[in-house]
Protein backbone atom coordinates (compact mmCIF):
# COMPACT_ATOMS: atom_id res chain seq x y z
CA UNK A 1 0.00 0.00 0.00
CA UNK A 2 1.74 3.11 -1.26
CA UNK A 3 2.73 6.11 0.79
CA UNK A 4 2.60 9.60 -0.73
CA UNK A 5 4.94 12.53 -1.38
CA UNK A 6 4.07 16.04 -2.58
CA UNK A 7 5.46 17.79 -5.65
CA UNK A 8 8.29 19.52 -3.79
CA UNK A 9 9.39 16.10 -2.48
CA UNK A 10 8.64 17.19 1.05
CA UNK A 11 7.18 14.30 3.00
CA UNK A 12 3.48 14.28 3.68
CA UNK A 13 1.14 11.86 5.40
CA UNK A 14 1.06 8.32 4.07
CA UNK A 15 -2.08 8.63 1.99
CA UNK A 16 -2.91 12.17 0.88
CA UNK A 17 -6.52 13.28 1.26
CA UNK A 18 -8.36 15.60 -1.10
CA UNK A 19 -7.91 16.25 -4.80
CA UNK A 20 -4.35 16.76 -5.95
CA UNK A 21 -3.00 17.43 -9.39
CA UNK A 22 0.65 17.02 -10.24
CA UNK A 23 2.36 17.53 -13.53
CA UNK A 24 5.60 16.45 -15.14
CA UNK A 25 6.91 18.56 -18.01
CA UNK A 26 9.74 18.02 -20.42
CA UNK A 27 11.33 20.10 -23.16
CA UNK A 28 11.50 18.74 -26.71
CA UNK A 29 14.83 19.63 -28.32
CA UNK A 30 14.54 19.79 -32.10
CA UNK A 31 17.43 18.94 -34.40
CA UNK A 32 19.39 22.03 -35.50
CA UNK A 33 19.57 22.85 -39.24
CA UNK A 34 22.61 21.44 -41.03
CA UNK A 35 24.51 23.65 -43.44
CA UNK A 36 25.11 22.18 -46.91
CA UNK A 37 28.72 21.36 -47.85
CA UNK A 38 28.10 21.72 -51.60
CA UNK A 39 29.06 24.99 -53.37
CA UNK A 40 25.39 25.73 -53.92
CA UNK A 41 22.76 24.92 -51.27
CA UNK A 42 19.90 22.59 -52.24
CA UNK A 43 17.12 24.57 -53.91
CA UNK A 44 13.35 24.18 -53.77
CA UNK A 45 12.26 24.63 -57.42
CA UNK A 46 8.61 25.23 -56.55
CA UNK A 47 9.19 27.82 -53.82
CA UNK A 48 12.32 29.34 -55.25
CA UNK A 49 14.28 29.27 -51.98
CA UNK A 50 17.09 27.22 -50.41
CA UNK A 51 16.09 24.05 -48.63
CA UNK A 52 16.94 23.58 -44.97
CA UNK A 53 17.97 20.05 -44.01
CA UNK A 54 16.96 19.03 -40.48
CA UNK A 55 19.08 16.70 -38.37
CA UNK A 56 17.65 13.20 -38.07
CA UNK A 57 19.54 12.32 -34.87
CA UNK A 58 17.26 12.04 -31.84
CA UNK A 59 18.32 12.63 -28.27
CA UNK A 60 17.31 10.06 -25.66
CA UNK A 61 14.56 12.42 -24.46
CA UNK A 62 13.23 12.96 -27.99
CA UNK A 63 13.19 9.23 -28.67
CA UNK A 64 11.31 8.59 -25.42
CA UNK A 65 8.72 11.25 -26.31
CA UNK A 66 8.38 9.89 -29.86
CA UNK A 67 7.69 6.36 -28.56
CA UNK A 68 5.22 7.69 -26.02
CA UNK A 69 3.29 9.71 -28.62
CA UNK A 70 3.12 6.72 -30.96
CA UNK A 71 1.78 4.60 -28.11
CA UNK A 72 -0.82 7.23 -27.22
CA UNK A 73 -1.98 7.35 -30.85
CA UNK A 74 -2.19 3.56 -31.03
CA UNK A 75 -4.32 3.34 -27.89
CA UNK A 76 -6.44 6.50 -28.12
CA UNK A 77 -9.29 4.69 -29.86
CA UNK A 78 -9.30 1.82 -27.38
CA UNK A 79 -9.18 4.25 -24.46
CA UNK A 80 -12.17 6.16 -25.80
CA UNK A 81 -14.19 2.96 -26.11
CA UNK A 82 -13.48 1.99 -22.51
CA UNK A 83 -15.97 3.68 -20.17
CA UNK A 84 -14.52 5.89 -17.45
CA UNK A 85 -14.30 4.27 -14.03
CA UNK A 86 -17.32 4.95 -11.85
CA UNK A 87 -17.76 4.18 -8.19
CA UNK A 88 -20.15 1.36 -7.35
CA UNK A 89 -21.89 0.60 -4.09
CA UNK A 90 -19.52 0.05 -1.16
CA UNK A 91 -20.75 -2.53 1.32
CA UNK A 92 -20.18 -2.56 5.06
CA UNK A 93 -16.72 -3.44 6.39
CA UNK A 94 -16.24 -7.08 7.24
CA UNK A 95 -15.76 -8.26 10.85
CA UNK A 96 -12.50 -9.59 12.26
CA UNK A 97 -12.66 -12.21 15.04
CA UNK A 98 -11.83 -10.90 18.50
CA UNK A 99 -8.92 -13.29 19.01
CA UNK A 100 -6.96 -11.74 16.11
CA UNK A 101 -4.74 -8.85 17.28
CA UNK A 102 -5.42 -5.47 15.65
CA UNK A 103 -2.75 -2.98 14.57
CA UNK A 104 -2.69 0.07 16.89
CA UNK A 105 -4.19 2.46 14.30
CA UNK A 106 -7.48 0.56 14.07
CA UNK A 107 -8.77 2.29 17.20
CA UNK A 108 -8.63 5.68 15.44
CA UNK A 109 -9.98 6.98 12.13
CA UNK A 110 -7.11 9.44 11.88
CA UNK A 111 -4.48 8.79 9.24
CA UNK A 112 -1.26 7.78 11.03
CA UNK A 113 1.85 9.84 10.40
CA UNK A 114 4.80 8.17 8.71
CA UNK A 115 7.15 6.96 11.42
CA UNK A 116 10.60 8.55 11.30
CA UNK A 117 12.61 5.49 12.33
CA UNK A 118 13.98 3.00 9.82
CA UNK A 119 12.91 -0.55 10.63
CA UNK A 120 15.87 -2.91 11.10
CA UNK A 121 15.11 -6.35 12.49
CA UNK A 122 16.82 -8.90 14.71
CA UNK A 123 16.63 -12.63 13.97
CA UNK A 124 13.30 -13.15 15.73
CA UNK A 125 11.84 -10.13 13.96
CA UNK A 126 12.95 -11.45 10.59
CA UNK A 127 11.27 -14.80 11.23
CA UNK A 128 7.98 -13.00 11.89
CA UNK A 129 8.51 -10.61 9.00
CA UNK A 130 9.08 -13.47 6.58
CA UNK A 131 5.92 -15.22 7.78
CA UNK A 132 3.78 -12.10 7.27
CA UNK A 133 5.26 -11.44 3.84
CA UNK A 134 4.82 -15.04 2.68
CA UNK A 135 1.17 -14.94 3.71
CA UNK A 136 0.66 -11.67 1.80
CA UNK A 137 2.24 -13.25 -1.29
CA UNK A 138 -0.04 -16.29 -1.12
CA UNK A 139 -3.10 -14.09 -0.64
CA UNK A 140 -2.38 -11.82 -3.61
CA UNK A 141 -1.82 -14.83 -5.88
CA UNK A 142 -5.10 -16.34 -4.68
CA UNK A 143 -6.84 -13.03 -5.37
CA UNK A 144 -5.46 -13.10 -8.90
CA UNK A 145 -7.22 -16.40 -9.60
CA UNK A 146 -10.53 -14.64 -8.97
CA UNK A 147 -9.99 -12.02 -11.68
CA UNK A 148 -12.38 -12.56 -14.57
CA UNK A 149 -15.20 -10.67 -16.29
CA UNK A 150 -18.39 -10.20 -14.18
CA UNK A 151 -16.63 -10.66 -10.81
CA UNK A 152 -16.98 -7.62 -8.55
CA UNK A 153 -14.11 -6.10 -6.62
CA UNK A 154 -16.26 -6.48 -3.52
CA UNK A 155 -16.27 -10.27 -4.07
CA UNK A 156 -12.48 -10.20 -4.30
CA UNK A 157 -12.32 -8.22 -1.06
CA UNK A 158 -14.57 -10.71 0.71
CA UNK A 159 -12.50 -13.70 -0.41
CA UNK A 160 -9.21 -12.01 0.51
CA UNK A 161 -10.57 -11.01 3.92
CA UNK A 162 -11.61 -14.57 4.67
CA UNK A 163 -8.25 -16.05 3.67
CA UNK A 164 -6.38 -13.56 5.85
CA UNK A 165 -8.44 -14.08 9.00
CA UNK A 166 -8.41 -17.86 8.47
CA UNK A 167 -4.61 -17.58 8.73
CA UNK A 168 -4.96 -15.75 12.04
CA UNK A 169 -3.89 -12.42 10.54
CA UNK A 170 -5.47 -8.98 10.28
CA UNK A 171 -6.00 -7.26 6.87
CA UNK A 172 -3.83 -4.17 7.37
CA UNK A 173 -5.79 -1.71 5.15
CA UNK A 174 -9.02 -2.27 7.11
CA UNK A 175 -9.50 0.77 9.33
CA UNK A 176 -6.23 2.41 8.30
CA UNK A 177 -7.16 6.10 8.41
CA UNK A 178 -10.76 5.02 7.98
CA UNK A 179 -10.19 2.86 4.89
CA UNK A 180 -13.35 0.71 4.75
CA UNK A 181 -12.11 -2.49 3.11
CA UNK A 182 -9.53 -5.25 3.55
CA UNK A 183 -7.72 -4.86 0.23
CA UNK A 184 -7.13 -2.18 -2.41
CA UNK A 185 -8.47 -2.93 -5.90
CA UNK A 186 -7.38 -0.41 -8.54
CA UNK A 187 -8.93 -0.87 -11.99
CA UNK A 188 -7.69 0.60 -15.29
CA UNK A 189 -7.04 4.33 -14.75
CA UNK A 190 -7.02 3.98 -10.97
CA UNK A 191 -3.40 4.49 -9.88
CA UNK A 192 -3.88 3.07 -6.40
CA UNK A 193 -6.05 2.85 -3.25
CA UNK A 194 -9.19 1.80 -5.09
CA UNK A 195 -11.98 0.80 -2.70
CA UNK A 196 -13.69 -2.53 -3.53
CA UNK A 197 -17.31 -2.07 -4.53
CA UNK A 198 -20.14 -3.50 -6.62
CA UNK A 199 -18.56 -2.74 -10.00
CA UNK A 200 -18.12 -5.83 -12.14
CA UNK A 201 -14.81 -6.39 -13.88
CA UNK A 202 -15.08 -6.10 -17.65
CA UNK A 203 -13.33 -8.00 -20.41
CA UNK A 204 -10.16 -6.02 -21.22
CA UNK A 205 -9.72 -4.48 -17.76
CA UNK A 206 -6.52 -4.50 -15.77
CA UNK A 207 -6.66 -4.55 -11.97
CA UNK A 208 -4.04 -4.03 -9.30
CA UNK A 209 -4.71 -5.95 -6.09
CA UNK A 210 -2.76 -4.60 -3.12
CA UNK A 211 -2.60 -6.94 -0.12
CA UNK A 212 -1.10 -6.19 3.30
CA UNK A 213 -1.44 -8.52 6.29
CA UNK A 214 -0.63 -8.01 9.96
CA UNK A 215 0.59 -11.28 11.45
CA UNK A 216 2.24 -11.72 14.86
CA UNK A 217 2.88 -7.99 15.09
CA UNK A 218 4.44 -7.55 11.62
CA UNK A 219 3.10 -6.26 8.29
CA UNK A 220 3.77 -7.91 4.92
CA UNK A 221 2.89 -5.82 1.85
CA UNK A 222 2.68 -6.75 -1.85
CA UNK A 223 0.66 -6.05 -4.98
CA UNK A 224 0.31 -7.25 -8.56
CA UNK A 225 -1.56 -6.06 -11.62
CA UNK A 226 -3.68 -8.75 -13.29
CA UNK A 227 -5.24 -8.99 -16.75
CA UNK A 228 -8.99 -9.55 -17.02
CA UNK A 229 -9.99 -11.42 -20.16
CA UNK A 230 -8.67 -10.17 -23.49
CA UNK A 231 -6.55 -7.08 -22.79
CA UNK A 232 -5.20 -4.91 -25.61
CA UNK A 233 -1.50 -5.04 -26.44
CA UNK A 234 -0.70 -1.54 -25.19
CA UNK A 235 -2.07 -2.28 -21.73
CA UNK A 236 -0.34 -5.67 -21.67
CA UNK A 237 2.94 -3.90 -22.43
CA UNK A 238 2.30 -1.37 -19.66
CA UNK A 239 1.76 -4.17 -17.14
CA UNK A 240 4.84 -6.08 -18.30
CA UNK A 241 7.15 -3.06 -18.20
CA UNK A 242 5.84 -2.00 -14.78
CA UNK A 243 6.80 -5.36 -13.32
CA UNK A 244 10.19 -5.15 -15.02
CA UNK A 245 10.70 -1.70 -13.50
CA UNK A 246 10.05 -3.03 -10.01
CA UNK A 247 12.73 -5.70 -10.46
CA UNK A 248 15.16 -3.17 -11.97
CA UNK A 249 14.77 -1.16 -8.77
CA UNK A 250 15.25 -4.21 -6.56
CA UNK A 251 18.39 -5.24 -8.43
CA UNK A 252 20.34 -2.15 -7.30
CA UNK A 253 19.55 -2.65 -3.61
CA UNK A 254 22.19 -3.80 -1.12
CA UNK A 255 23.90 -2.68 2.06
CA UNK A 256 25.49 0.74 1.46
CA UNK A 257 23.67 1.50 -1.82
CA UNK A 258 22.13 4.96 -2.13
CA UNK A 259 18.34 5.11 -2.28
CA UNK A 260 18.23 7.33 -5.38
CA UNK A 261 19.57 4.48 -7.52
CA UNK A 262 16.14 2.85 -7.30
CA UNK A 263 14.35 5.75 -8.98
CA UNK A 264 17.11 6.15 -11.56
CA UNK A 265 16.87 2.56 -12.73
CA UNK A 266 13.07 2.53 -12.77
CA UNK A 267 12.83 5.81 -14.70
CA UNK A 268 15.45 4.77 -17.25
CA UNK A 269 13.57 1.58 -18.06
CA UNK A 270 10.12 3.19 -18.16
CA UNK A 271 11.30 5.98 -20.44
CA UNK A 272 12.58 3.47 -23.01
CA UNK A 273 8.95 2.59 -23.65
CA UNK A 274 7.49 6.07 -23.26
CA UNK A 275 5.70 5.35 -19.98
CA UNK A 276 5.32 7.87 -17.18
CA UNK A 277 6.49 7.15 -13.62
CA UNK A 278 4.15 8.51 -10.95
CA UNK A 279 5.99 10.62 -8.36
CA UNK A 280 3.15 11.22 -5.91
CA UNK A 281 3.16 7.71 -4.41
CA UNK A 282 6.24 6.11 -2.93
CA UNK A 283 7.51 2.94 -1.30
CA UNK A 284 8.08 2.91 2.44
CA UNK A 285 9.72 1.20 5.36
CA UNK A 286 7.64 -1.61 6.84
CA UNK A 287 7.73 -4.04 9.75
CA UNK A 288 5.98 -3.63 13.07
CA UNK A 289 4.84 -0.25 11.65
CA UNK A 290 2.84 -0.15 8.41
CA UNK A 291 4.48 2.99 6.95
CA UNK A 292 7.82 4.43 8.03
CA UNK A 293 11.01 5.93 6.70
CA UNK A 294 12.72 5.47 4.35
CA UNK A 295 10.36 6.69 1.64
CA UNK A 296 11.32 5.19 -1.71
CA UNK A 297 10.98 7.48 -4.73
CA UNK A 298 10.45 5.59 -7.98
CA UNK A 299 11.22 8.53 -10.32
CA UNK A 300 14.63 10.14 -10.87
CA UNK A 301 15.52 12.08 -7.72
CA UNK A 302 18.31 13.38 -5.53
CA UNK A 303 17.28 11.61 -2.33
CA UNK A 304 20.18 11.09 0.05
CA UNK A 305 20.81 8.24 2.42
CA UNK A 306 22.05 4.68 2.10
CA UNK A 307 20.51 1.27 2.64
CA UNK A 308 21.45 -0.73 5.73
CA UNK A 309 21.67 -4.49 6.19
CA UNK A 310 18.61 -5.85 8.00
CA UNK A 311 16.33 -3.05 6.80
CA UNK A 312 12.95 -3.77 5.19
CA UNK A 313 10.97 -1.56 2.81
CA UNK A 314 8.70 -1.75 -0.23
CA UNK A 315 9.39 -0.92 -3.85
CA UNK A 316 6.11 -0.29 -5.70
CA UNK A 317 6.33 1.77 -8.90
CA UNK A 318 3.21 3.01 -10.69
CA UNK A 319 3.52 3.55 -14.45
CA UNK A 320 1.01 5.24 -16.75
CA UNK A 321 0.22 5.08 -20.43
CA UNK A 322 -0.49 8.82 -20.48
CA UNK A 323 -0.17 11.62 -17.96
CA UNK A 324 1.17 11.15 -14.44
CA UNK A 325 -1.14 13.94 -13.21
CA UNK A 326 -3.79 12.58 -10.87
CA UNK A 327 -7.09 13.33 -9.19
CA UNK A 328 -8.58 11.86 -6.02
CA UNK A 329 -12.26 11.07 -5.57
CA UNK A 330 -14.34 12.46 -2.74
CA UNK A 331 -13.80 9.22 -0.80
CA UNK A 332 -10.28 10.62 -0.20
CA UNK A 333 -8.65 7.37 -1.33
CA UNK A 334 -9.34 6.41 -4.94
CA UNK A 335 -6.71 8.14 -7.11
CA UNK A 336 -7.01 8.18 -10.91
CA UNK A 337 -4.92 9.44 -13.81
CA UNK A 338 -6.18 12.89 -14.75
CA UNK A 339 -6.58 11.96 -18.42
CA UNK A 340 -8.20 8.56 -17.86
CA UNK A 341 -5.22 6.64 -19.25
CA UNK A 342 -4.43 3.21 -17.76
CA UNK A 343 -2.01 2.76 -14.86
CA UNK A 344 -0.27 -0.34 -13.52
CA UNK A 345 1.61 -1.13 -10.31
CA UNK A 346 3.68 -3.95 -8.79
CA UNK A 347 5.07 -4.17 -5.27
CA UNK A 348 7.40 -6.32 -3.21
CA UNK A 349 8.64 -6.05 0.36
CA UNK A 350 12.42 -6.56 0.44
CA UNK A 351 15.12 -7.17 3.03
CA UNK A 352 18.51 -5.52 2.54
CA UNK A 353 21.48 -7.88 2.80
CA UNK A 354 25.24 -7.30 2.49
CA UNK A 355 25.29 -8.40 -1.13
CA UNK A 356 21.80 -7.58 -2.39
CA UNK A 357 18.15 -7.74 -1.50
CA UNK A 358 15.96 -10.66 -0.47
CA UNK A 359 12.39 -10.51 -1.76
CA UNK A 360 10.21 -11.43 1.22
CA UNK A 361 6.82 -11.39 -0.51
CA UNK A 362 7.26 -14.64 -2.41
CA UNK A 363 7.07 -18.34 -1.60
Amino acid sequence: MAAAANISLQLSSSLVHGETKLSASSTLLMGAPLASRSPCPPYDLKMGRPLVIQSKRLSGLEESIRIRRERELQTSTASKRRPALRRGKVSQRLPVPDHIPNPPYVASKLLPEIAKEHQIHDMEGLVRMRAACELAARVVDFAGTLVRPSVTTNEIDKAVHQMIIDAGAYPSPLGYGGFPKSVCTSVNECMCHGIPDSRQLQDGDIINIDVTVYLNGYHGDTSKTFLCGEVNNAMKKLVKVTEECMYKGIDVCKDGAVFRKIGKKISEHAEKFGFGVVDRFVGHGIGTIFHSEPLIFHHSNDKGGCMVEGQTFTIEPILTLGTTDCITWEDNWTTLTADGSPAAQFEHTILITKTGAEILTKY
